[in-house]
């Protein structure tokens, strides 16, 4: 399934940059009202600021509102996303959920999205990869690592001024081609 508006977003492991990627391009184009997504397979603790939007068997989705803590969708607002969507999710209702959440978003509306696991089932306009000499939890991903169209080390972001990534007529596209 093609879904051009879509930049996928993975990381090598924990912490490995996959918000601050994804922040990153949200501040450089903040004018395209872009909507941001964490897709994730752990099932803890909801907190403050997520409103639920839709919840059964195997998952569970919500509306991040709250723009001032450290949580990665808190942080896809304040770089200056419009709307930000949290998942929970088991790996076979994974594309409900994201059918689900992108009713949501405005018809070809850019979206960035964090999640490896839907890159089993989804050609993205864009899909980049982060990888960081500091990673918590190594993550295999050496199955995705042969499909990025970008990929890039965490250490090496901040020395960016700006991503070679461009969203022209509904397509997330690399830049640097």
């Amino acid at each position: 399934m093609n879904v051009l508006n879509l930049l996928l977003i993975a990381g090598t492991g924990t912490k490995s940059g996959k918000t601050s990627l994804a922040c990153k391009i949200i501040e450089q184009f903040k004018d395209l009202n872009i909507t941001g997504i964490k897709i994730s397979p752990h099932f803890h603790e909801t907190t403050e600021g997520l409103i639920s939007i839709s919840e059964d068997t195997g998952y569970a989705i919500y509306e991040e509102t709250d723009r001032n803590s450290t949580k990665d969708t808190s942080r896809m607002l304040r770089s200056g996303a419009s709307k930000a969507y949290f998942a929970k999710v088991w790996d076979e209702q994974l594309m409900n959920v994201f059918n689900k959440i992108m009713k949501y978003v405005p018809s070809d509306g850019p979206v960035i999205c964090e999640s490896p696991a839907l890159r089993n089932f989804i050609e993205p306009g864009l899909f980049m990869i982060i990888t960081s000499d500091i990673i918590n939890k190594h993550k295999n991903i050496s199955r995705l690592q042969q499909l990025p169209h970008l990929m890039f080390k965490l250490e090496e972001l901040q020395e960016i001024s700006s991503l070679p990534v461009a969203f022209e007529n509904g397509r997330w596209t690399n830049a640097s081609m």
